[in-house]
């Protein structure tokens, strides 16, 4: 990055500045003739998980089949940036690629709303569905005129809730202070159920918990599990009520200039290791919901059929408040994976 590039970004004011900024000065980068080409791919998950696994395996096959080509840095655990963060650092070609969580794009367009509606995807097998289908793919492009594209998507499992008490009805949770990410959605389903949202990146929640700055949280069991978030956490109730997945995103005009033998052959690889990683990260999950059991410090709570449909209505009215914004029809074909 030349210092024109940083200066530039420097005196930017505001997201839809950066981003147009990004656009005119995408050349600033690295070029692919300058040498060994570097992609420099941060994430905030821990190594272990199914994201922090998956980006060492894309890493080990590109430096196996591109010898010499193009070099891979991953920075796991937000070692060096966190998601939000990364977004402008892509735009601005400080880093090559990131997987960052879909919860965190409706900054940049209100379509990845569609992950976080509560309960409309049951499994990894009915997202996947969606995923795979011609509005999922239509998804990857939705922030092109960002000067972002989107390539695959990396699952990391369903969410659960962790929390001082037993999470049995809604009304168990009203009052609690509840761990974010940056979404409007989840805002939104937090208050349905009387709690209180508080956005919060993942590196700060373990700490926040400890303190009681925080009552509570929603992840996957893989990052509750390597986080630690169960030695703080006395009750973790199972509810599958969400879906945490990433969108493995690019600078366009950098992926765009790459050598075309050699984008191809990153393509090919990304396909292998998002098939991989996919299939890993269910086993991960389960793995590591076992292992906070046995760790004996905090309880699964198993919800009966009927408690489960006390959360699903609670929550059912998130759908409606932003169906303006995702779209009927989208919602409608994520409704039709279920089939």
């Amino acid at each position: 990055m030349t210092t024109e590039c940083t200066s530039i970004r420097g005196r930017s004011a505001g997201l839809l500045v950066i981003f147009v900024l990004a656009l005119q000065i995408a050349g600033c980068g690295q070029k692919a003739e300058d040498g060994p080409i570097l992609l420099k791919f941060p994430h905030v998950t821990a190594p272990a998980t199914p994201k922090g696994q998956t980006a060492d395996r894309f890493k080990q096959l590109v430096e196996e089949r591109l010898q010499g080509r193009v070099v891979v840095e991953v920075y796991p655990s937000g070692q060096l940036m966190d998601d939000d963060d990364s977004l402008d650092a892509l735009a601005f070609g400080e880093v090559q690629m990131i997987a960052i969580s879909l919860s965190k794009l409706d900054r940049l367009t209100h379509k990845f709303q569609i992950f976080d509606l509560p309960f409309l995807f049951p499994d990894l097998i009915t997202v996947e569905r969606f995923q795979a289908s011609a509005d999922g793919k239509v998804l990857l492009e939705a922030m092109e005129d960002k000067g972002l594209r989107g390539l695959t998507y990396w699952h990391n499992g369903m969410k659960q809730m962790g929390a001082p008490v037993p999470l049995r009805t809604p009304a168990d949770a009203a009052g609690l202070k509840f761990r974010i990410m940056e979404s409007d959605v989840l805002q939104a389903q937090v208050l349905q159920i009387g709690g209180s949202p508080q956005k919060m990146a993942l590196g700060e929640v373990y700490q926040a918990l400890q303190t009681g700055a925080i009552d509570a949280q929603e992840n996957t069991w893989s990052n509750m599990y390597s986080s630690k978030f169960y030695e703080v956490q006395k009750y973790m109730t199972e509810t599958n009520h969400g879906y945490l997945g990433y969108l493995v995103t690019v600078n366009t005009s950098f992926w765009d200039s790459l050598p075309e033998d050699i984008r191809v052959e990153l393509e090919s690889i990304l396909r292998e290791v998002t098939e991989w990683g996919n299939e890993r990260s269910e086993t991960i999950n389960l793995e590591d919901r076992q292992k906070i059991v046995e760790s004996g410090i905090s309880e699964v709570v198993t919800l009966t059929p009927d408690e489960l449909r006390q959360w699903q209505e609670a929550m059912k009215p998130v759908w409606t408040e932003f169906e303006g914004n995702i779209g009927s029809s989208l919602i409608s074909a994520a409704l039709a994976a279920r089939q």
